[in-house]
């Protein structure tokens, strides 16, 4: 008699079993994604500003397909208080000033998953992948965690922003992410924790790339998603609570004096 770690298990074995028939050949004369051995299974464009959003693997491409639509979402344009086009943060500050700031922002904001994001800190040739997609410039990316997330349960709560000492002009932001993505009725997340890197030019002193990294394998996510009675079984338990804490954020009084500190809560 199969007993349930058994039947758990053969279903596991099922699913990834589906999934890995759709990987595409090595080469399927697509573009290239940059930074990666993988390729580009479908660009999607976006019609707010003509950017792309390219898919990274099969499972992806695949659900993308089930995404609610935005007018499914909102009527009015959710970001339409982000000027995308104001003048870039100009001031010359150092790599563990920026992580401050971006912490304290990134903490009040959490523009990971709400898309609210602070684009004076961005290059206009931002460019953003993670295991599943790639997005190009800094309103593509926004408005596209902001489609992607439930915006009434979703969290991005920011456990830390530091300088990554193993990487040059890198700084390394730790953070939890829970709740719903907009995929059919609404497909809940396992909490699990993220580490996005955002690599800044040393010229500029603006963000040019971000690369997100996740603490679970791309079948755990997708898995407990799905079938939510094997978390702690055949897949991971979920992260634990963030705890709440006091950010201490720079005032830039003006561009050639000193920053001044302030508690943010």
């Amino acid at each position: 008699m199969i007993g349930r770690r058994s039947k758990v298990g053969i279903l596991a074995w099922i699913l990834l079993s589906v999934v890995h028939a759709f990987q595409p050949p090595h080469r399927c004369g697509r573009r290239i994604i940059f930074g990666s051995g993988q390729q580009c299974l479908r660009a999607e464009k976006n019609d707010n500003d003509n950017s792309m959003m390219e898919y990274r693997n099969a499972a992806t491409n695949l659900l993308s397909n089930f995404m609610k639509k935005e007018d499914e979402i909102a009527s009015t344009d959710p970001l339409f208080n982000i000027d995308f086009s104001a003048p870039k943060f100009s001031k010359k500050v150092s790599l563990e000033v920026l992580a401050q700031l971006l912490d304290a922002e990134l903490y009040e904001r959490e523009w990971f998953v709400t898309g609210n994001v602070n684009p004076i800190y961005f290059s206009e040739n931002f460019l953003f992948q993670d295991p599943d997609v790639r997005l190009e410039g800094i309103e593509a990316y926004a408005r596209g965690v902001n489609k992607l997330f439930d915006q009434e349960t979703s969290r991005a709560e920011i456990i830390s922003t530091k300088v990554n000492p193993d990487v040059p002009n890198t700084i390394t932001c730790t953070w939890r992410l829970s709740g719903k993505a907009n995929i059919g009725p609404g497909l809940t997340i396992k909490p699990y924790i993220v580490y996005t890197d955002l690599k800044v030019d040393p010229e500029s002193g603006l963000i040019v790339f971000q690369e997100d990294r996740f603490n679970l394998p791309q079948w755990d996510i997708l898995l407990s998603s799905l079938f939510p009675f094997l978390i702690g079984v055949v897949t991971a338990p979920p992260a634990p609570p963030v705890e709440p804490r006091t950010v201490i954020k720079p005032v830039m009084k003006d561009e050639f004096s000193w920053p001044k500190l302030k508690f943010f809560l």
